[in-house]
Formats: C-alpha cells, structure tokens, sequence
C-alpha cells in the first residue's frame, strides 16, 4: 500500500512540474551571450568591450563594460546616462538607453553599464555600433572599430 501511495505522490508532483513547464512564459536569450568588440574610446584609447544582452518577447536588455574608460573621480551608482546604438541588417540604428552603471570609485577601476533598455524584433540580428555615456559635463563615446565576436547578436 505504502508502494502505491508512493507511486500516485510521484506521478501527481510529475504532472504538476511539467505544468508549470507548460505555462511558464517563454525565455528568450539573445545570442551569442557575451560577445567581444574592438572599441575606440577617443582620448581614452582603444581597445576591447565585452557585451551583454538579455530578451524577452520584444524586450530587451543591453550590458557594456571597458576597461579603456576608467575613472580617476568618483561616481554614484545609477548615475550616469548610457545610450548604446547596434545597427540591424540594413543599417538601421536601434538605440537602448538607461540610467544604470556600478558605483564608479577606484582609481583605474572599468566601466560598467547596464540595463540598457529597449525594444527589438524576435529573431532580429544587430550589432554594436557605439555608447555613450554621460554625467554632468563628464562624457566619453566608444565606437566599433571591430565587429562583434563570435558575431552579431540574434534575439
């Protein structure tokens, strides 16, 4: 008896998971998942930024970080303005901006931004292009001057 009870417990929490399996909303990731690009940074110099991106449906989330830009100040988090462009197909610019960076205190210590937010199409590529970011009179740009590697992201 205690065998068919077993039995009946496991199929009934079997059936419950893959229910909720069911009903889950679909993820959605944006591939590849943390692809490298070459980046001039202007008086910065140049060199590398690794990205990020996160979708969901016709959401999504961008990450940028570089050790080209590092702060010999000291800035709040969530305080600088970012607006990264990427650049579909058809050379059509899609903008992600957003207010949300590390606290930005130690000497040499790299850039981080992100969420970026913004809007795309499922199954739309694009690649980075450029960021900038901004607070006060304190600015800086970083544009491509490599493609994404492995490729451009695919959401």
């Amino acid at each position: 008896m205690k065998l068919k009870t077993l039995g009946t417990g496991t199929a009934a929490a079997a059936a419950l998971a893959m229910s909720a399996l069911v009903m889950a909303p679909p993820a959605s990731a944006a591939n590849p998942a943390r692809p490298t690009v070459g980046v001039d940074c202007g008086p910065w110099g140049t060199g590398q930024a690794t990205l990020g991106a996160q979708s969901s449906g016709t959401s999504a989330a961008l990450f940028f970080t570089t050790a080209v830009v590092w702060t010999s100040h000291s800035f709040p988090a969530n305080s600088m303005q970012s607006t990264i462009t990427l650049t579909d197909a058809q050379g059509h610019d899609v903008t992600f901006t957003g207010k949300a960076n590390s606290a930005w205190t130690l000497p040499w210590e790299p850039f981080v931004s992100g969420p970026m937010l913004g809007s795309v199409t499922p199954g739309e590529t694009l690649e980075f292009k450029s960021l900038t970011s901004s607070f006060g009179t304190f600015s800086f740009t970083c544009t491509a001057t490599s493609p994404q590697d492995p490729g451009p992201f695919t959401f």
